[in-house]
This record gives C-alpha cells, structure tokens and sequence, in this order.
C-alpha cells in the first residue's frame, strides 16, 4: 500500500511540473484540475488529467499486454 502511495506521489509532482507542457496539449485544465491563486503564488493540482492520463496508460498497457 505505501509503494502505491508514494508512486501516486510523484506521478502527481510530475504531472504538476509537465503542467505547462499538457496544456499545450490540451490536458491541464480540465474540470476537476485545482488551480488556487493566493499572495501572488499559484498552485497547480492536476486531479483530473492524472486521472485521465491513468485511464489512457492502463488502456495502452492492456492493448500491448505487459
């Protein structure tokens, strides 16, 4: 279970910092994405696109069967 949670971690760290890039893509601002502006400093926290990302991984993966 901690293997789980520390992975879901750093796929979310990553998926923050790749936040400029998606969005370019078209993923990153999808509903359900928090996005919180306070003192000048933003937070990003794609909830979302990990989520849809997910999907699209486990779908390629079970395609290729690995």
């Amino acid at each position: 279970m901690l293997k789980w949670l520390a992975t879901l971690a750093v796929v979310l760290f990553v998926l923050g910092l790749a936040g400029p890039w998606l969005s370019r893509l078209g993923l990153g601002r999808l509903p359900g994405d928090v996005s919180v502006q306070r003192r000048g400093r933003g937070f990003y926290f794609p909830v979302a696109t990990s989520i849809v990302l997910s999907l699209l991984l486990m779908l390629i993966l079970r395609v290729l069967r690995i």
